[in-house]
């Protein structure tokens, strides 16, 4: 575990999770400072996933401690979450308003999006609803991101203009754990492998016992 500072943005200790009833990892401790970003690596069913979910609060740990930002975390997972009936710009207007901090023309900048704000999100191909649902991240002001794979469905250009405004994020003071099997190119990541981190198999998982320093509070 890396030493604590006052600039940590996230603190995990001792932490285990489960999936299916049955603990997958446990004994994980790292800190996250601002401006750094961790990319979480193993193979698929490694565990990334319900590690993700379980530091955003979506489930609970089996042991261990989180502590990040009250109301400072924002989570990308494999959904989406766009609104398919409304359009590019009126999506990203509601999450604009929902959270009260960035522009929408700099969202739609970012992820290259001027040409289709008026498309419905319904008729948009995967890679450019992948886009619209990355642009939202930048619309919540939260500086914390946890992303799950954030690059699926992208061509390489598009991998380019998120990586670009994930480097954005980080020169803000911002941080970002998350799980790519892509290489963002990123100078300021360093990496988890989870393989150390795996449970014996079969263990049965006693839930919850964790403390989050957190509100359930994201995208």
């Amino acid at each position: 575990m890396t030493p604590r500072t006052t600039a940590t943005a996230l603190h995990v200790s001792a932490l285990a999770v489960a999936r299916g009833g049955l603990t997958i990892l446990s004994g994980i401790s790292f800190d996250l400072g601002t401006g750094q970003a961790l990319i979480l690596q193993g193979p698929n069913g490694a565990g990334k996933t319900t590690l993700l979910r379980t530091i955003a609060g979506l489930q609970p740990a089996v042991s261990g401690r989180i502590e990040a930002p009250p109301e400072g975390v924002a989570y990308g997972g494999h959904a989406d979450a766009v609104k398919p009936t409304l359009t590019v710009a009126e999506n990203l207007a509601f999450w604009a308003r929902v959270h009260g901090k960035g522009a929408p023309d700099t969202a739609i900048a970012a992820l290259n999006l001027s040409d289709l704000t008026h498309r419905p999100a319904q008729s948009l191909s995967a890679g450019q609803r992948r886009r619209l649902s990355l642009a939202r991240l930048l619309l919540t002001g939260r500086r914390l991101w946890l992303l799950d794979e954030p690059t699926v469905s992208l061509d390489q250009a598009s991998v380019a203009l998120w990586a670009a405004a994930l480097r954005a994020h980080l020169a803000r003071g911002g941080s970002a754990l998350l799980a790519s099997h892509i290489d963002l190119s990123l100078p300021e990541a360093a990496t988890l492998d989870l393989a150390p981190y795996r449970a014996t198999a079969g263990t049965a998982a006693s839930l919850p016992t964790a403390t989050a320093g957190f509100d359930e509070a994201f995208l």
